[in-house]
Order: structure tokens, then C-alpha cells, then sequence
């Protein structure tokens, strides 16, 4: 069976119009699949509300006591029950997990070198077995950006890294696709114009402009994982608009295509 891993970003789901566009897309999506969410946008806000202003390193944000506590409520409550909830409605049989259910995603607490991210958690073994059983179950994950270490603590976890570890676990297994989804047509050489796109990008491209500072900030985990995905067996990883979802899945060109391979960039 092959399987489809989506992750849709805050961008998207801190806009009700946009995420009901999104999940109906993602509902047309035949075959297997788990759609992975975060929803930074939308806990930046409430951290916002409460005094607790957002800290991010390239793209990843500072997690302390406080902010847990907040993306946590978030993202494993409000968020995941609302799209479970819209999901349902489309007839998309949804379960919301965070990586504690199940005991999905255990992590460890990021090291402290010269950045301390605080209660960041980097992916230490994804549970293969549970979303095999849930999908031939006919169940539809909807997985959170909140894991544990095992011990009793809850970690802020990036999730294009849960995408690109939930996809990387199940290629072993089974032929996989990743796609990122956000509010940009793709990997842009200028991110103020949408048109910009490069539609084929490697690492050689991607190293040359992340040190032009083309690319930055969120795109760089995106790209990160992307990679790193391909290296471990994923077959195809994809980053574009949401919108365009649907078009990138049955191999029509929208968005960019991340490849291992060399091409040049026009």
C-alpha cells in the first residue's frame, strides 16, 4: 500500500476559510494517509494574549515552561479536535494524536549547546506498528507537534520533523510521499513574489541560496527534513499551497519538487 504524509502549517489553519478548503482536498485523497499539523500562528496568538511573547531560531521556536504549556493546549486540544471534528463532517474517519498517544513519538530533550530551545524534543522512535494497525483499521490519523521522552515530559516537537520521521519509519515498509503544505506556491527565490517558484530544487541549490539568505527562517526545517527524508527512502516529497494539494498528488506540476538527483537552476 502506498501512503500519503501531509503537514499542513499555522499559516493555514489559523484561517477558518482556508483550513476547510485544505481538509476538503485532503479528503479527496484516495489510499492511505496521516495528516501532521502544527499551528505556531495560532499559539503565537494566545501566547500573545497572555503576555508570553514567541522566540524563534530559524524557523523553530524557544519552548519554555510556560510556552509548553500553551502550544500543548493548542495544539493537542483546540487545533487537532477542530480539524478532527471538520474531517468527520467530510466523512474522513480522524483520529487526533499527539506523540504521547499510543505512545507514537518518543523524543529526548534537545541538548543545550549554543542555543537553549528549552522543552524541544528531537525524535527518537516513531511506533510503526500503532499506524499500521490504525490505518488497516480504516482510521485517518491527524498527528499533533506535541511528543514525550517516556519519562512524564511533554516536548514542543517541530512538525515538519514529525512529518519527515512518520514518513521515514514507514518507507521502510511501504512506499511513501511527503508533501508540505503551506500558503506559499512553493520554494520561492523571491518570497514576496508567488510567481518566483523554483520547480526542482537539490541540496547544492539549497545550500547556495541559504547562504544568499534566499532561503531562511520557517523554510529551513521544511527543507532540512526534506531532504533528510529522501536520503532515508521516502519516494517523493513535495512543498507547495495547499490549494494545489491535490494537483501535486496525482503528479501534475504545482509547487516544488525536492530531489536527491542534480538540476540546475534556471
Amino acid at each position: 500500500m502506498k501512503i500519503s504524509i501531509v503537514k499542513i502549517g499555522g499559516n493555514v489553519i489559523d484561517y477558518p476559510e482556508k483550513l476547510d478548503e485544505f481538509l476538503s482536498i485532503f479528503a479527496k485523497i484516495l489510499g492511505f494517509k496521516i495528516l501532521v499539523h502544527g499551528g505556531g500562528v495560532m499559539a503565537s496568538r494566545f501566547g500573545e494574549s497572555m503576555g508570553i511573547m514567541p522566540e524563534m531560531v530559524d524557523g523553530r521556536r524557544i519552548t519554555d515552561k510556560d510556552t509548553l504549556d500553551i502550544v500543548t493546549m493548542v495544539f493537542a486540544g483546540l487545533i487537532s479536535k477542530s480539524v478532527v471534528a471538520k474531517l468527520q463532517a467530510l466523512k474522513v474517519n480522524a483520529l487526533g494524536m499527539s506523540g504521547v498517544d499510543g505512545n507514537l513519538i518518543r523524543s529526548t530533550k534537545r541538548p543545550f549547546k549554543e542555543i537553549d530551545f528549552g522543552f524541544v524534543g528531537d525524535i527518537k522512535e516513531v511506533n510503526v506498528v500503532l499506524l499500521q494497525q490504525l490505518l488497516q483499521a480504516g482510521m485517518i490519523p491527524v498527528v499533533n507537534a506535541i511528543t514525550h521522552d517516556k519519562k512524564g515530559q511533554l516536548l514542543n516537537t517541530n512538525a515538519d520533523s514529525i512529518a519527515s520521521a512518520i514518513a521515514t519509519t514507514l518507507s521502510k515498509v511501504y512506499p511513501v510521499d511527503l508533501y508540505f503544505c503551506f500558503n506559499k506556491s512553493g520554494v520561492l527565490v523571491d518570497e514576496k513574489n508567488d510567481q518566483s517558484i523554483i520547480p526542482l530544487i537539490n541540496e547544492d541549490i539549497y545550500n547556495e541560496l541559504r547562504k544568499e539568505n534566499v532561503i531562511h527562517s520557517g523554510m529551513i526545517p521544511k527543507l532540512d527534513n526534506a531532504f533528510e527524508a529522501l536520503k532515508q527512502g521516502v519516494q517523493r516529497v513535495w512543498i507547495g499551497k495547499a490549494e494545489n494539494l491535490l494537483m501535486a498528488v496525482k503528479g501534475k506540476k504545482a509547487g516544488t519538487i525536492i530531489e536527491r538527483q542534480r538540476y540546475e537552476l534556471y
